[in-house]
Order: C-alpha cells, then structure tokens, then sequence
C-alpha cells in the first residue's frame, strides 16, 4: 500500500502564461477619447437632427459608459452599443459612419503620440518575462499593433533604471511577446473566449495554465468562459464592476500583483499591499 508521501497531492503547477489586453491594461490609448469625440463631432454636425429624440449629451459619455458598453469590444461592436446606450439608431448607415470615423481619429492621435504606456504594466509584463511565463497580447483593436510597435522597453528600463538581460536596445513591446493576435478577425467577440482561446493556442498551452489581463468587464468574461483565470485592473475607478464579472483578483495597479504565488497558480495581492 502506498505510505502517506507517495499518495499526497503533487505540487500545482504555476501560471505557464499570460495574456494581455491592450487598450487600458498595457496602454493609455486614445481610443476612449477617439469614441467621444467623434460621436460629439456627429452630434454636432451630421447628426444634430437626432438630438431631439437621444438620450446624448457631451457629459454623458463617461468612462463608466465607456467600459461598461464599449472597451475591449470588436470596433462595429463598440459602435453598435454606445448608439443603442444614447438611443440612435444602429441601422448599417449610422453604425458605419460611427466606426469609420472613430478609427480614422484614433489613428491620427496614435500616429500624434497622444498615449502612454503604463508603468506599472511594464514592469509587471517584464517581470514575468524575466520569470519565464509566456506572454501573448490578445486585443479586439485594429490599432494594437500600431500602440505596441511605438512603445520601447529599453528607454523605459534605463528611464526607471531598471534591469532585465533580455531587453535589447531599440527593443519595442511588441517584439518582445511570445504570441501577437491583436486586430484578428474571430467570428465571436468579447464575452465569447475565442481570442483568448487562440492565444494561449498560439503560445502551445492549455487555457488552465494560462491567465488573462484585462480593464473590461467583457474581457473577464470571456477568460472565465475560456477558463482562464482573470486578473481585473481597475483603471477606471471599476473595482466592483470587475469583482462581479468574475475576476479572481482585482487591484489598481500591477505593482500589487504577488509574482511569487503566480508560482503555485494563485492570484492575489502582495502581503504588504493587501490591507
């Protein structure tokens, strides 16, 4: 008969991967800004006739609204959602110019410089990197790329005089990934997992090993749906809308996650922070 030790539980393997969202998680982008203004443009000009019979108002578009309805969707998805919130319609016409638009102003103020990345983000992806987990970066935006290409990992290391042997001069965030599928084409959006699904394909791990960060309530969704641990970053004051998406931790920053317990496939907050 097999003695206590051959029969006690093998050690869990820890976190094999780590899939990010873009928008909001590694970066400010512009895309939010791009989404209100463009709809207060139209509302203003092409579309000031509808004003009458919409809920608008330039006030009214808040960040609350844009990551309850719009952040981490597919672009006509997004459009889709924020006229049905203000009551205009969402006929192909309205929907299209909408979309077409907002991508044309989010890619002058991307090519403008207007974003950054977030510090804390950096230093968590770097981290893990350096721990040897995988990284993927999985977002629904046309533009992902664009953003990750533009943000370079050497000048930020030698700007907060940090260290890591792998980053190599004029080394950019996104050629540092393991797996990019930002801006693909899924038949499902967020809620639906597919996109996390093919990246921890692409990074040739089961979805359990694997966990995902993301600043919307669609994107914690879809992790759960994939099952694949959710690790919520709360930028926009959203705690309690992450927490009942089903994320596994929520913090503010990245720089509260514990990396030694991603070891033992646990998220939580760091001791000293966790108070």
């Amino acid at each position: 008969m097999p003695d206590e030790q051959q029969r006690a539980t093998p050690p869990a393997i820890g976190f094999q991967g780590a899939i990010f969202d873009v928008d909001g998680v590694l970066v400010d982008s512009p895309h939010e800004l791009a989404w209100r203004e463009t709809l207060q443009e139209f509302m203003q000009t092409r579309w000031s006739s509808l004003r009458a019979q919409a809920s608008w108002a330039p006030d009214r578009f808040t960040s609350a609204v844009y990551q309850e309805l719009v952040a981490g969707k597919p672009r006509m998805a997004g459009a889709r959602a924020a006229l049905e919130y203000f009551g205009l319609p969402v006929d192909p016409e309205h929907v299209d110019a909408y979309a077409e638009e907002k991508q044309r102003m989010v890619v002058e103020l991307i090519e403008q410089g207007r974003f950054t990345a977030f510090p804390d983000a950096l230093r968590f992806l770097l981290d893990l990197r350096q721990a040897g987990i995988k990284i993927a970066t999985a977002s629904s935006s046309k533009n992902a790329d664009l953003l990750l290409g533009k943000v370079r990992l050497d000048t930020f290391v030698a700007e907060h005089d940090l260290y890591y042997d792998f980053v190599a001069p004029e080394q950019t965030l996104l050629g540092t990934v393991d797996a990019d599928i930002s801006g693909r084409d899924f038949k499902q959006g967020k809620p639906h997992p597919e996109i996390f699904l093919t990246a921890a394909s692409e990074l040739g791990l089961p979805p359990a090993e694997c966990f995902v960060v993301e600043d919307a309530v669609s994107g914690i969704q879809a992790a759960k749906a994939g099952d694949m641990a959710g690790l919520g970053i709360a930028r926009a004051n959203d705690v309690d809308l992450l927490t009942e998406a089903g994320a596994d931790l929520v913090v503010t920053s990245l720089d509260d996650v514990d990396r030694d317990l991603l070891a033992e496939r646990r998220l939580a907050a760091a001791a000293s922070r966790a108070g």
